[in-house]
């Protein structure tokens, strides 16, 4: 931080203080209480235990648990909307033909999946590449299920593993994944600035956490 503190002064670049914390991550629980004091110029920047960078909420360990919480009312809400625009007809046989027909009561079946794809995907798909290998995942699976059920207007026993199959829409882990590859691919070229930090500390590093999922093991 003085580094960076002596660079800024010297170009004549400020930077805002009440926008910027401290944060602290790492694996080992007995150090989680251990408060840092860290200077930047003359002021000393707040702790955080719980920061957001750009729409991501980092916790302690990185398990981006809270971040899946706190936006998992968006997806929801968009599920709703979803009910809405299908009606209220849609699961009945006679119903369902004249939905994939495009006409009856509500949208189509192709109209509620391309809403489907652009409102409640979309949404919780956020950031996926980061959170993606988190084991609190499960959490945003339910809003997602309902919504493929109202795509295709099948019942509640319907096996989930079968709904992505029926809406012709991929697995959540195989989109999760497709949106990471191309970000691990690019950091593993020699002119990528992060190519030398990720192939010059091994896992035993002291200085490197261990992951439990790095993302550059999807590669």
């Amino acid at each position: 931080m003085a580094t960076i503190g002596e660079y800024l002064q010297t170009w004549k670049l400020n930077i805002s203080t009440t926008k910027t914390v401290l944060a602290v991550f790492l694996f080992n629980n007995k150090e989680a209480k251990r408060e840092l004091k860290v200077n930047f110029i003359t002021e000393t920047l707040p702790l955080c235990s719980e920061p957001k960078y750009l729409g991501v909420t980092l916790d302690l360990s990185l398990t981006y648990r809270r971040h899946l919480e706190s936006f998992l009312k968006k997806p929801i809400s968009r599920v709703a909307l979803l009910r809405r625009l299908a009606g209220s007809g849609w699961g009945a046989g006679a119903t369902n033909l004249r939905r994939l027909a495009g006409s009856g009561w509500g949208a189509g079946a192709t109209n509620l999946r391309t809403v489907t794809l652009v409102l409640v995907h979309s949404t919780a798909e956020y950031r996926a590449p980061v959170w993606c290998h988190s084991a609190h995942t499960r959490l945003i699976h339910p809003p997602t299920k309902d919504a493929l059920r109202i795509v295709i207007g099948c019942l509640r026993p319907t096996p989930a593993d079968n709904l992505p199959i029926l809406a012709g829409i991929q697995p959540a882990g195989l989109r999760w994944n497709g949106a990471t590859l191309p970000l691990a691919r690019h950091t593993m070229e020699p002119g990528h600035l992060l190519h030398s930090v990720l192939t010059s500390l091994s896992s035993a590093d002291p200085l490197r956490p261990i992951s439990r999922h790095p993302f550059e093991s999807v590669v």
